[in-house]
């Protein structure tokens, strides 16, 4: 059965499927979801964002682990869109090859794609990639675990 592409999800649709809210919410806007599948999101970086006031004040410079969780957020809607997952919640079940390639600063706006290459029973396992620009930030296989 093909699955059905959901596409345009703003932050409202958003969070009718991931359970994060401010100040955990790390994604604006999904412009693609096969569920099961893939999902293509982005993330709009602002200098209000309270980690710039203590993580390089003087050079602000988006941590790691939020990127990483950007990728996990986009990959959760891909698999929490699905039917029998729906109200559920994405935990990380393990990060493996992270690479980071690029700073992102205030001011960026980072692409996020998450493809899932494996869903068996309440695990799942991505490869997601982060880019700004057209220049890759990120990349990780991210696993997850269906609570």
């Amino acid at each position: 059965m093909k699955k059905a592409m959901l596409t345009d999800l703003d932050v409202n649709q958003i969070q009718a499927i991931l359970p994060h809210r401010y100040p955990m919410l790390l994604i604006d806007h999904v412009d693609q979801v096969i569920p099961g599948k893939m999902a293509l999101a982005k993330r709009n970086v602002t200098v209000n964002e309270e980690v710039f006031n203590g993580h390089f004040p003087h050079n602000p410079v988006l941590p790691g682990a939020l990127i990483v969780e950007s990728l996990a957020q986009t990959g959760a809607v891909a698999l929490l869109s699905q039917p029998e997952f729906k109200g559920k919640t994405a935990y990380f079940g393990g990060i493996k090859s992270a690479e980071f390639r690029r700073v992102v600063r205030p001011g960026d706006q980072m692409s996020l794609k998450v493809e899932l290459e494996k869903v068996k029973g309440h695990i799942g396992v991505g490869k997601g990639v982060a880019t700004v620009d057209g220049q890759r930030a990120c990349t990780a296989e991210l696993t997850f675990m269906i609570g």
